[in-house]
This record gives structure tokens, sequence and C-alpha cells, in this order.
């Protein structure tokens, strides 16, 4: 077995090259940082028709950040409250101002109707907007209009149901 003999200037030249390598990693790591995203906050609050709470039917809230994962939450039909979940249950929304929308629908047979105006069930149309900042339990929610009571189903519509 032979040994080489090592150059002295070649091992320099290599760990000045691991120097300027490590200083550019010391620099930059600020840059990368440690941010997993924007931060998501606990949210809730209470959907209001007509200035009162929403009540006697069940139905979804849903917050709508521009570039990240939407928001929703379950309208409690008792009282018209809801709590916000983006990935794991009443984890809340990303903070900020977002477009919102609620949507209370039911199937009657075949046919799908809005409870609240149809408008509310579209995040573009609606019109609500939210202002999430730091724990927000007081979000409300103002729709305006009728209530449409859902139909009674047709005779065809049962059977129907029934044959499931």
């Amino acid at each position: 077995m032979t040994h080489r003999a090592r150059d002295p200037r070649a091992a320099r030249a290599c760990g000045r090259r691991a120097a300027r390598w490590l200083v550019v990693v010391i620099a930059c790591g600020p840059l990368v940082g440690c941010d997993s995203g924007p931060r998501i906050v606990p949210a809730s609050g209470q959907v209001l028709m007509n200035g009162k709470p929403l009540t006697g039917h069940p139905g979804f809230v849903r917050v709508v950040p521009k570039g990240f994962r939407a928001a929703t939450g379950r309208i409690n039909p008792a009282d018209g409250r809801f709590t916000l979940t983006t990935y794991t249950a009443d984890d809340g929304c990303v903070e900020g101002t977002h477009r919102a929308c609620v949507i209370v629908n039911q199937t009657v047979g075949t046919r799908l109707v809005w409870i609240v105006p149809e408008k509310y069930g579209n995040d573009a149309t609606s019109g609500l907007q939210v202002e999430i900042s730091g724990s927000s339990s007081g979000l409300e929610l103002k729709l305006e209009g009728k209530l449409t009571p859902p139909p009674a189903a047709t005779e065809a519509e049962r059977r129907l149901q029934e044959a499931g």
C-alpha cells in the first residue's frame, strides 16, 4: 500500500472553501428563518340575521384568507354561534382581513333550498368580511333579508328519499 503525501496548498484551499460556505450559511440563516407561515389564532363569533342571532338553522361559516387555507365553522342552531377551524378542531384562522360566506341551505328531495339569501353562500358575492387580529371571539357576520322556510317534500321526493 502506498501513501501519497498530501499537498499542503490543496488542504489550505479546501479549508478556505469550507470556511466561505460556512460564512454564507451563517449570513443567510436569518433570511430563511424558522417562520412556518402566517399565524393562526383562535376565532369565533355569531351570525346575525336582520340584527338577531340566526337560530333554528344549522349551517356553516367559511372565512377565506387570500393565499391560505380557508377556515370553517359550524353554526350552532341554538344561538347562531360558530368557532373557526383551519387544520385542527377550533384552532382558528389566519390573522388579517378576509372575505367570508355563510352557508345555510337544505336539500328537499332533489332540490337545494337556500334558507338565507343565496348571495351569502359565496365569499365572492356575500360582501362579508372579518377582521381577525389576535384571539378573536366577537366576530359578527351580519346578514340582511328574508329567511326562506324549507318547503315540504313532494310525494315523489318522499318516495325517492325512502328508497334511499
